[in-house]
């Protein structure tokens, strides 16, 4: 645990508080609150509590997790993400939220709003700015290692995570483009600026027990750069997996996940892997990088890689891609 521990909240009991609850052990002690499963998520991670020196506390209302800590990390379903983050600015909280920070473009800016009255830092998690993939492209890009970028692609694949059946519903969710593929559009806009247009298609597949989907959407950058993002939900036993290409005036980087295994063989077997989350080493957590960074933040230290406006930018760039998918026509930003 850190030797100045901040008294964190994790609102949410999720897959991705499972993600999030190592590194939030390392910075002090957790408070959780969620509707469900959050006695469980405290007994699954009490070893990990004890190991690093820290604890975990359940309580049985969002009143008594805001009395009991200092800031707030939120992984709860999209849907919740609006309401949820702005009683945490209104209780004098900084706030982490998991991405997307709204299912809305209205509620994304009025949260970025919410925190600038309430004096507080809000961060959305875009964690995949702390994939060392990544930030070796960001740091390639902005060093003038590859010119002017022209062409931009990326692609994420997993498996349909069916395991929660709110995803299912684009109306809360977003579906797979402001879930999944919201990633590679913040990373898109994080390295090539801002997008001007923005075409998509979707498509769905398969049975309601075994669903597929998949998406791809076309940014056109005001630098004239071209993004292009591909997403895929996929079977059960479909591992996750990343990858990317991107060139400029004066050279390319890629990066394939697949390259750091030892072989690819996307065959069922009894022993399907779980394709929800990405496999991270322990040592160098990305989860963990972003919640460090994040916290820091809170206590006076930089700005964090990404903030509240990257995250409202996000959403309006994953929304338009949902409007072009639903008009069959581009859709400007202005």
């Amino acid at each position: 645990m850190s030797p100045n521990p901040v008294r964190i909240g994790l609102l949410g009991a999720g897959g991705i508080a499972v993600a999030h609850l190592p590194g939030l052990l390392r910075l002090g002690p957790v408070t959780v609150f969620a509707h469900d499963g959050a006695r469980q998520l405290a007994d699954t991670h009490a070893a990990a509590a004890r190991a690093a020196g820290s604890s975990i506390t359940v309580v049985d209302s969002l009143q008594e997790l805001f009395d009991a800590v200092d800031m707030v990390d939120v992984v709860t379903p999209t849907s919740t993400h609006a309401t949820v983050v702005r009683a945490a600015l209104a209780a004098g909280k900084d706030v982490v939220s998991e991405k997307p920070l709204a299912r809305t473009d209205a509620d994304a800016a009025d949260l970025v709003r919410c925190a600038r009255d309430a004096g507080r830092t809000l961060v959305p998690a875009h964690v995949v700015r702390f994939f060392p993939a990544y930030v070796r492209l960001h740091e390639a890009v902005t060093t003038g290692l590859l010119g002017d970028l022209a062409v931009l692609r990326f692609v994420r694949s997993g498996a349909f995570p069916i395991r929660t059946p709110w995803f299912a519903d684009h109306s809360l969710s977003g579906g797979i483009v402001l879930d999944q593929m919201i990633h590679d559009l913040d990373i898109a806009r994080w390295v090539a600026g801002e997008v001007a247009t923005v075409s998509a298609v979707r498509t769905r597949a398969g049975t309601e027990a075994e669903p597929v989907e998949a998406a791809h959407v076309l940014l056109t950058h005001r630098s004239g750069a071209i993004s292009h993002v591909a997403g895929v939900w996929g079977p059960q036993h479909l591992p996750f997996t990343t990858e990317y290409a991107v060139t400029g005036t004066r050279g390319s980087l890629s990066h394939r996940s697949r390259d750091e295994v030892d072989h690819v063989a996307d065959l069922a077997t009894p022993d399907a892997v779980d394709g929800f989350l990405p496999e991270v080493d322990p040592a160098d957590d990305p989860y963990a990088a972003e919640l460090t960074e994040f916290v820091a933040a809170f206590r006076g230290g930089p700005a964090p890689r990404v903030s509240a406006e990257d995250g409202a930018a996000a959403v309006r760039i994953a929304n338009a891609a949902l409007t072009s998918i639903e008009t069959g026509q581009p859709v400007v930003l202005s």
